[in-house]
């Protein structure tokens, strides 16, 4: 069954979220100056392709929809959500996703301006071993084809990059975990108004080389000394709109990841103990953090997942910076889509010749 879209900005029917400030004035025209062209063109259709784990599937809605409403205040964006068949569910997700979601042959079959595709926690050791490996691809080719703009994050900006330009991802010899900074490269309408350094969530255990990307033709936006490249572009048919990184997360994101991976391990699920995520700690919860460690180690249980801190404070500051510069690449975004939809209607309004 089609489900229904989520409108936002413009249209009015949905508020800003809690605590959401407009974007910073970016610069760019939205919608022109022809009176009616805006009823023309329609809203702005995106479509949500969230492949994200059971655990993160509902937060990665809200975190999806709680950054277009910030960034496309004052257009009217429509979202949609669609769901790859092949992402192994359990039976809550199922339900939710059967409720809420269409399927990849819907969104095959779909007119929308451009897709926002999520990447999934890795199980295979190489990317084409995933079981939606297929499903995926065939995704970034309508993608590529058929939308204004096409959006990836993590995995799937990895994939992504894999089966059109064969780069293949590095694996670290641990796991990326934080809120690292980066330096942004501010020549570019996507990163117009965003000031550096720029906090930005990385959760990843592999990496895509720099040199090998910027070989292949993608642009780098924004990059960090400590874990890499974050943000990359390159026009195709679609402008394709790549994170290595988390733009999405909220300030407790990582940390609730971190939680259970520490659970893993102590039910023995996990080899290693994990990183203590980097840059969104207080210096009180990384020394909470460090004593649970302690005893994790000298009597690894999986009852003592229990007894894992409960309380653990964030840092403030650096969150709300990364959610500024989210907030304004989103802003970017939205509005260079508003134009190509915009020049696109204008030049399909030839006028009539009457003889």
């Amino acid at each position: 069954m089609p489900t229904e879209a989520r409108p936002f900005g413009g249209a009015g029917e949905l508020p800003l979220p809690p605590g959401c400030a407009p974007a910073p004035e970016s610069g760019h025209e939205i919608l022109g100056d022809r009176p009616g062209l805006r009823d023309i063109t329609g809203p702005i259709e995106i479509g949500l392709v969230n492949n994200m784990p059971d655990a993160a599937l509902e937060a990665t809605e809200r975190q999806f929809l709680s950054l277009l409403a910030c960034g496309g205040a004052g257009i009217d964006v429509r979202v949609h959500f669609f769901t790859l068949a092949d992402v192994p569910r359990g039976e809550r997700a199922e339900r939710h996703l059967a409720l809420c979601y269409d399927d990849l042959d819907a969104l095959l079959k779909s007119h929308l301006d451009a897709v926002i595709i999520t990447g999934n926690e890795p199980r295979a050791a190489r990317l084409s071993d995933e079981p939606y490996w297929h499903s995926l691809t065939r995704l970034f080719e309508w993608a590529e084809e058929n939308t204004l703009s096409a959006l990836f994050s993590c995995l799937s900006a990895h994939a992504t990059v894999l089966h059109f330009d064969g780069i293949e991802r590095i694996r670290h010899g641990r796991k990326c975990s934080g809120l690292f900074d980066h330096v942004v490269d501010n020549d570019h309408p996507l990163t117009t108004g965003l000031a550096g350094p720029w906090p930005v969530a990385h959760s990843r255990w592999n990496g895509l080389p720099e040199a090998a990307l910027r070989a292949a033709g993608y642009r780098i936006l924004s990059r960090s000394e400590a874990v890499g490249v974050n943000l990359f572009v390159r026009q195709r048919s679609s402008l394709f709109v790549l994170f290595q990184g988390h733009p999405e997360y909220e300030p407790d994101s990582l940390l609730k990841e971190y939680r259970r991976d520490v659970g893993r391990f102590l039910a023995g699920e996990q080899a290693d103990y994990p990183e203590i995520p980097e840059g969104c700690l207080t210096p009180a919860a990384t020394h909470a953090l460090l004593r649970f460690r302690e005893r994790a180690l000298t009597r690894p249980a999986a009852d003592l997942a229990a007894a894992f801190p409960v309380t653990i404070p964030l840092q403030q500051a650096r969150p709300r910076r990364a959610r500024s510069g989210a907030t304004a690449v989103f802003a970017n975004w939205l509005h260079a889509i508003a134009q190509a939809k915009q020049r696109r209607w204008r030049a399909a309004l030839v006028p009539l010749a009457f003889s």
